[in-house]
């Protein structure tokens, strides 16, 4: 079975016959014990230090299928190498193109994102309510925006709903974290804190991991719906991701921070900013492959499928709506 690797380390990345070799290095520059992968193991790489590749390695990685996914010094995904659209269709990409164009056809999907988004956000937070968390008013008032999804006329204004409901939400984190953390308001860029950093740092293995599944489709993920397509951004994953960030992201911050299997320690604090060191995102990293590998029991399938799964099916789901087969209808816990 093929897995994502974490590189945290900076290093030198070359193939040697049908294996991937990695060199670690140390600030002064020294090299490290090599690393061997198996090529036939590896499904993509995340890349957190700096890599030292040339452009033989791409081509390599660009034959077999492999993406590269890269990021800066605080953590924010920068970009990725992602091997040729092997599975794009012309048809598709016509139909796809047409539901952007048409504003009314744009309109129902970003719709699907916000109220499937919302759906998940409101669930954890029943979660904690039914365990005495005194959140609901917070729920109450996403509840009343939420009302608001149908009768939106334009992007920005579905857009700005979004973002009152996320707004709201983040307030309860304080509420649900028992532990010394607090959330305060969101910042982005840098993260000001612990629990922003975390926020982040799922939020953008989310966004992959979208992305990762919407390579193994038809479909286009630079042509999206809620989010505005942008110069080399794969926006579509954006879309997907504001459905399962609730269920990925959110949920395994406050198992992390309510367990104390992270703390103050896996932190680097520096001005105006919060990271993580690499003990913090060895820790999160080895929680979020267990929990998008965890199966459930799917309950239109009836059969057991991971959540890595769950969000190609939602791709396919996706895919029959705008070839005109069948209503898009997000995927909605139901636990």
């Amino acid at each position: 079975m093929k897995k994502t690797y974490y590189l945290f380390n900076p290093g030198r990345l070359s193939r040697k016959d049908n294996t991937l070799k990695f060199v670690p290095t140390d600030a002064d520059g020294k090299e490290g014990t090599p690393k061997y992968i198996p090529i036939e193991g590896v499904a993509d790489l995340f890349c957190f230090g700096s890599l030292d590749a040339n452009s033989a390695l791409y081509f390599f990685l660009g034959k077999v299928g492999i993406a590269v996914h890269f990021f800066d010094y605080y953590e924010h995904y920068s970009g990725s190498f992602m091997p040729k659209e092997y599975l794009l269709a012309g048809k598709m990409q016509i139909e796809q193109t047409k539901n952007y164009i048409d504003t009314s056809r744009r309109l129902i999907l970003a719709k699907k994102f916000v109220s499937g988004a919302s759906f998940n956000i409101v669930k954890n937070l029943r979660y904690y309510i039914n365990r005495e968390k005194d959140l609901q008013e917070i729920q109450d008032t996403i509840e009343q925006y939420t009302l608001s999804i149908d009768t939106s006329v334009a992007i920005d204004e579905l857009m700005g709903i979004e973002g009152n409901i996320r707004q709201m939400y983040y307030t309860a984190f304080d509420t649900i974290i028992t532990s010394d953390f607090t959330m305060e308001n969101r910042s982005k860029r840098p993260p000001k804190n612990e629990i922003n950093a975390l926020i982040s740092f799922g939020n953008m293995l989310c966004y992959n991991l979208c992305l990762s599944q919407l390579y193994h489709t038809q479909l286009n993920p630079t042509i999206s719906f809620l989010h505005e397509p942008g110069f080399r951004r794969y926006s579509l994953a954006l879309d997907l991701a504001e459905i399962f960030k609730p269920l990925l992201v959110d949920r395994l911050i406050f198992r992390l921070l309510n367990k104390k299997e992270l703390q103050a320690k896996d932190f680097d604090h520096q001005l105006n900013s919060c990271t993580l060191k690499e003990s913090g995102r060895k820790v999160f990293v080895k929680a979020w492959e267990e929990k998008i590998n965890e199966t459930f029991k799917h309950p239109i399938l009836k059969r057991n499928v991971s959540y890595k799964h769950l969000i190609k099916l939602e791709c396919y789901k996706l895919s029959k709506h705008i070839l005109g087969i069948e209503e898009y209808k997000p995927f909605k816990a139901r636990w």
